[in-house]
């Protein structure tokens, strides 16, 4: 049976910093400093996520210190203008937040880091309460898996998988998180689909094959 994909459950950081929309402005940068993080979940009640405030919500302020824009440009930049003029969580906070599930694949959480172009989710489950934070370091914790791991997990869901006949004609070896499959197999039909299989165990780095097909394999 091939092992399960990760989701950002096996990765997030579970101990999580949070403000509430009341929390000051001085306080917040202190929780950043105190705890080297560039964004904060703010949340109500019993944890629900209402809102994300960065570094960036918060430099605006220093942004507009020593200048008044003109009618012109506060009407382009009114978003900011409010964050400028606001002194807690609530009024500085992005809302709504973007957050993802914990059952969610690692290449999601990726895509929407990328594409939305911050350095950390809050994770909510169903109801939107707070289970942890996934950041982009959280993500990388997949390439720490030691190379014999790899090659045990790709031997065991791929090559025994696919190649239940001349499995043991196929050589998996791994160096530095870069997979190499070698040896002779019944079906040349699998060879593409071995190497592709094979880059989606996380922690592979990449994939080379010199998988070949032999009639009497």
């Amino acid at each position: 049976m091939p092992a399960q994909p990760f989701t950002v459950a096996d990765v997030m950081t579970r101990k999580v910093v949070a403000v509430r929309p009341d929390t000051e402005f001085k306080d917040i940068v202190a929780a950043m400093d105190r705890w080297k993080v560039t964004a904060l979940p703010v949340i109500e009640g019993e944890g629900r996520v209402v809102g994300v405030v960065s570094e960036a919500d918060l430099l605006v302020k220093e942004e507009y210190r020593d200048r008044r824009p003109g009618v012109r440009e506060r009407l382009r930049h009114l978003d900011a203008m409010v964050k400028a003029g606001s002194r807690n969580a609530g009024d500085l906070m992005t809302s709504p937040a973007v957050t993802i599930g914990p059952d969610a694949p690692l290449p999601q959480a990726a895509r929407i880091l990328a594409t939305r172009r911050v350095k950390r989710l809050p994770v909510v489950d169903a109801d939107g309460m707070l289970q942890g934070v996934v950041s982009r370091a959280d993500l990388l914790k997949v390439f720490l898996r030691t190379d014999e791991e790899l090659a045990a997990e790709i031997r065991r869901d791929v090559v025994d998988h696919l190649f239940p006949l001349s499995r043991d004609r196929v050589e998996v070896r791994v160096r530095g998180g870069v997979v190499h499959l070698s040896g002779e197999v019944r079906d040349s039909t699998l060879v593409p689909l071995a190497a592709r299989l094979a880059r989606t165990v996380e922690g592979v780095v990449d994939v080379r094959s010199e998988l070949t097909a032999a009639d009497d394999a």
